[in-house]
């Protein structure tokens, strides 16, 4: 069995009088996407920071592609990359130059580096742009400039801090190809997001990261199932018949059905025919409907539940 690209023990870290991690465990299997999922102020980014070591832990042990972030920091550096929340491009710079400047700092050689740059630009679909200084870009070819430049010198094992923040929803959707692309080729990503949608779409495992704290761990489906299975959502046309549809459909599934956010709520023991089933029971009781909708479980359920609170929400940390 293949060694894991990252594994993370204990990792602490305080800020005066807050506790950024208290204790955080982590284990990223090679060839994958594990993303980090929480609020700003959550301990995403202090993580990350200290597996690319940029910053120290109070205590625990971490290991980035069998390296030990502590003892071996210069070593690591050069196995890795990664992408921040800002892109990292010089501006008065052409994307050519971007690139070639990352390959000098990793010693690759001027031939070596130009072949490289060259087949990112390519790569990222950016070669017509890679003579022109990077203040013309867009917001979404500067994000794509970013990663390019992280995989100059194809490091194993790739950190995404929040790649995606900012852009528009065509930009998002061709970064998802672009990192999909990267691990079917065999690259390992650690991803911090603030997206749901982003974490279900990209990762193969997840971790929700609350206080300092993993609160929750495992694939998208394993945890929305924490949260039930599917549902009913039925919007009735009178408010006032609310207790009367919840005593018609009582016997509906093995849970009783619940009053929520205006709608009648009915966890379902099983989809088919469960609208036609449900429609047919409210008439017998007379109780007429606006709208009746199945609901499937969302990761923006799964982190409600955990946290209490919206995955935007928070302080930066």
């Amino acid at each position: 069995m293949a060694a894991a690209a990252i594994e993370a023990e204990g990792l602490r870290k305080r800020y005066g009088t807050v506790e950024a991690l208290r204790g955080v465990d982590l284990t990223v299997e090679t060839g994958t996407v594990f993303g980090l999922l929480g609020p700003n102020g959550a301990g995403k980014t202090t993580a990350l920071r200290i597996l690319t070591t940029l910053l120290k832990p109070d205590s625990g042990t971490a290991r980035v592609h069998g390296i030990d972030v502590l003892a071996d920091a210069a070593l690591l550096r050069g196995q890795i990359g990664v992408a921040g929340q800002n892109a990292a491009v010089d501006e008065n710079m052409t994307g050519l130059e971007n690139l070639e400047m990352v390959g000098r700092l990793y010693h690759m050689g001027r031939q070596a580096t130009r072949e490289r740059a060259n087949e990112l630009l390519e790569e990222f679909d950016l070669a017509e742009a890679g003579d022109r200084v990077v203040k013309t870009y867009s917001g979404g070819m500067r994000r794509r400039l970013d990663l390019a430049g992280a995989l100059v010198a194809r490091p194993p094992v790739l950190f995404l801090d929040e790649p995606t923040t900012g852009l528009d929803p065509r930009s998002r959707l061709g970064l998802w190809e672009l990192i999909e692309s990267l691990v079917a080729e065999g690259t390992s990503v650690l991803l911090t997001t603030q997206y749901l949608d982003e974490a279900d779409r990209l990762c193969d495992r997840i971790a929700v990261v609350d206080l300092g704290l993993v609160i929750a761990e495992g694939t998208p489906d394993e945890l929305k199932r924490q949260v039930g299975g599917e549902r009913l959502d039925i919007r009735l046309c009178e408010s006032t018949e609310r207790d009367r549809a919840i005593e018609s459909l009582s016997g509906f599934g093995d849970t009783p059905p619940y009053a929520e956010d205006g709608s009648v709520r009915v966890p379902l023991r099983e989809r088919r025919g469960a609208i036609a089933r449900a429609v047919r029971m409210l008439d017998e009781a007379g109780v007429a409907i606006d709208d009746i909708t199945i609901v499937t479980p969302t990761l923006d359920d799964v982190f409600l539940q955990l946290t209490g609170h919206a995955a935007e929400e928070g302080e930066n940390a």
